[in-house]
């Protein structure tokens, strides 16, 4: 009889230990060595509502023990920072322990932090690459080992160890900006010319044609009609780009092409920046060396500085990419692919890496301007009234 009790105890004991830490590590041990058995028969017999309350917990308490690396390119540009502190927070709310690293815009040390998530026990990577053809050998040490690879907002290229893209419609990132131009000079009404210089993102990045693409294709028929010139002639992406997306590089671009073209009284009329680092480099040369009538000046990311100078007339719009959005994304992408659940994408066309088209996830951006950012940016607690004083 004593036996056939204490068999009854150790089997309560395991089924309580698996409703508590099931995947948790140390969290079964310490529920076996709990009077688990001894608990009150009416609490194993829960409403049904109680047990779906409680499902959310138990998903999370499923997750623990599995561990996710996160590398992000650098804290030196405040867009990583959110990326990297977000996704930290939703993971780890999830039940994720997480890895978050930044590589200071160093293409080895970034190769080195991923080799060792690699060897820490890391279930998934998510990585955002500092330069998209860097990381095809530390990847492949990924495939190998078994953990799928999410490349965050930069495509990876060439190599078939990434298994998901998540990013924002980077083509509409482009077009937007090409759109609030056409809106903001009226250009299907306007005779022109109007005046335009192009600074593109880093070539490095794989995302940056895309958004020059975007943009240029969308104003190529006013540039086409004489609508739109470009007195520099510097036009094509490998000239206007910007390494590194540096603020300091974009500045002594725009330097130059101020003083070989407009310091005759020409008016410039249009900046088309394609983010807001390099946005905030054409801002400073502005300052600096032009006086004329102050151009459209267009972004991307709505950084703090960025908006800031929104608010005060030195840069035009920008565009809004809600990175809670992407790391909530990202964080469900994640949990699909640890659960072994088909993983949503919503773009299977686009993005070849050049191994094949990387199933992609696509999130929708919209832009900022001195008009709507209180309601896109403060309303919605991306920032506060204080940070943009």
């Amino acid at each position: 009889m004593k036996r056939k009790v204490l068999g009854m105890v150790l089997t309560v004991s395991m089924v309580a230990a698996a409703l508590v830490g099931c995947g948790g590590g140390d969290a079964a041990p310490a529920a076996t060595s709990e009077p688990a058995a001894e608990a009150p028969a009416a609490e194993a017999e829960a409403p049904a509502e109680e047990a779906e309350a409680e499902a959310p917990a138990a998903d999370a308490a499923a997750s623990t023990g599995k561990k996710v690396g996160v590398s992000m390119p650098t804290k030196d540009l405040q867009r990583w920072n959110q990326d990297g502190s977000n996704m930290q927070a939703e993971l780890e709310a999830a039940g994720y322990e997480v890895d978050l690293q930044y590589a200071s815009n160093q293409e080895e040390t970034q190769v080195s932090q991923i080799e060792n998530m690699i060897n820490s026990g890391c279930s998934v990577l998510v990585v955002a690459a500092i330069e998209a053809n860097s990381l095809s050998t530390v990847l492949e040490n990924a495939k190998s080992a078994g953990i799928p690879v999410i490349a965050y907002d930069r495509l990876i290229m060439n190599t078939d160890a990434v298994a998901y893209y998540a990013t924002f419609d980077n083509y509409k990132v482009g077009v937007t900006q090409g759109q609030y131009i056409i809106d903001a000079l009226d250009l299907d009404n306007a005779e022109g010319p109007f005046n335009m210089e192009v600074t593109a993102g880093d070539p490095g990045d794989n995302n940056a044609p895309f958004f020059y693409n975007g943009a240029m294709d969308t104003l190529q028929p006013y540039i086409d009609a004489g609508k739109i010139v470009i007195p520099s002639g510097q036009v094509d992406f490998a000239t206007v780009g910007t390494p590194k997306w540096a603020t300091e590089t974009a500045q002594s671009r725009m330097e130059n092409i101020l003083s070989s073209n407009y310091a005759d009284g020409t008016k410039l009329d249009i900046c088309l920046c394609s983010n807001d680092s390099t946005s905030l480099g054409v801002q400073n040369a502005l300052a600096a060396n032009y006086t004329g009538d102050y151009p459209i000046v267009t972004g991307q990311d709505c950084d703090i500085a960025n908006v800031k100078n929104m608010i005060a007339g030195k840069q035009s719009m920008s565009v809004f990419k809600d990175t809670r959005t992407l790391a909530s994304q990202v964080v469900k992408m994640v949990g699909q692919i640890l659960n072994g659940e088909e993983v949503e994408v919503n773009d299977t066309t686009t993005y070849d890496n050049g191994t094949g088209v990387i199933p992609s996830y696509l999130c929708e951006p919209v832009f900022a301007d001195a008009n709507n950012y209180k309601e896109l940016l403060i309303d919605s607690g991306y920032y506060t009234e204080a940070d943009l004083q």
